[in-house]
């Protein structure tokens, strides 16, 4: 090689070191800079609710479907009735199957198995973006709703009329077009980006929620709704 190709060569390798350094220290430098930026966010504490525009709905007066109602609907587009779970399974191409979302929960089902028709399904989804919307514009922080109870066979059904009386040996819950929302209990997103989110009091849950559900049961032919008092839900039937 001779003497004009090495210093070519060196150049090269001298230029190659300079990137390389230029990189790496500015590598560092943005390290640094989100480091402290986080940092600071930190520092804030808590991020608090800033609440506006709190107010409960009328339960009973609002949400008043009777059974005889929600039932005659459900028994015109749900799925038939099944004897128990094992006989559910061969129903799995009409009925959808409910995971967690960033929207609701699944509670832990002993009387119901988290299955519902699609378009049931798809009410529930729009309820849940709708209260995460609704809570952002009132400034309160963000929580995820519980669904309680979900489709019943006809074990389940048995059962829980052996534990409670009362309850509806023809609910609507029999035929995959009804779901219950909890309105006192909720599951709190924790933090964001390290922060942890300041509480929201569950009477302004309720209150947020009622408000989401009076808005949807008043667009035409979507749903029916009944408060459940003792059950402490609200308890939701898809119309179509």
């Amino acid at each position: 090689m001779n003497k004009k190709n090495l210093q070519i060569a060196a150049s090269a390798v001298l230029l190659g070191l300079f990137f390389l350094l230029f990189f790496s220290v500015r590598g560092c430098v943005k390290q640094h800079k989100a480091r402290k930026e986080h940092e600071a966010w930190l520092a804030l504490g808590p991020i608090k609710n800033a609440p506006v525009r709190i107010y409960d709905v009328k339960f009973a007066r609002e949400f008043n479907d009777m059974n005889d109602v929600q039932l005659q609907v459900a028994q015109a587009i749900g799925v038939p009735p099944v004897a128990d779970r094992e006989a559910a399974e061969h129903l799995k191409e009409r009925l959808v199957k409910l995971e967690d979302t960033d929207t609701y929960v699944v509670d832990s089902l002993t009387h119901s198995i988290p299955y519902l028709i699609p378009s049931a399904k798809e009410l529930l989804d729009l309820i849940g973006r709708n209260f995460q919307d609704s809570l952002a514009a009132k400034g309160l922080n963000p929580n995820r709703l519980v669904v309680t109870s979900v489709l019943r066979t006809e074990a389940d059904v048995t059962r829980l009329r052996r534990r409670n009386q009362n309850a509806s040996e023809n609910s609507t819950h029999r035929y995959g077009t009804t779901f219950d929302l909890s309105y006192w209990h909720y599951v709190k997103v924790p933090e964001l980006r390290g922060r942890p989110y300041e509480d929201v009091p569950p009477e302004y849950l309720r209150a947020t929620l009622s408000q989401v559900l009076r808005d949807i049961h008043d667009m035409p032919g979507l749903c029916y709704i009944k408060y459940e008092r003792k059950q402490s839900c609200f308890h939701i039937t898809v119309r179509r």
